[in-house]
């Protein structure tokens, strides 16, 4: 199954949480944010959020920095 995380296509074996995707990609679940089909996924509902055919993610990271 194919999903799309950045613009960029991700091959899955089979629908999977979010938070096992994230983890699989490696990305730092504590400081990232997730849109999910253009709809911001709140952090409360990514366990029950699951990844599907088609669909379509954007990841964004949080950097610190500045003053």
């Amino acid at each position: 199954m194919i999903v799309y995380v950045n613009g960029e296509a991700c091959q899955l074996e089979k629908e999977i949480g979010l938070p096992e995707l994230l983890t699989q990609l490696s990305l730092p679940v504590d400081r990232v944010a997730v849109e999910l089909n253009q709809q911001v996924v709140p952090r409360k509902h990514w366990p029950q959020t699951i990844i599907r055919e088609d669909d379509r993610l954007e990841v964004v990271h949080f950097v610190g920095g500045g003053r």
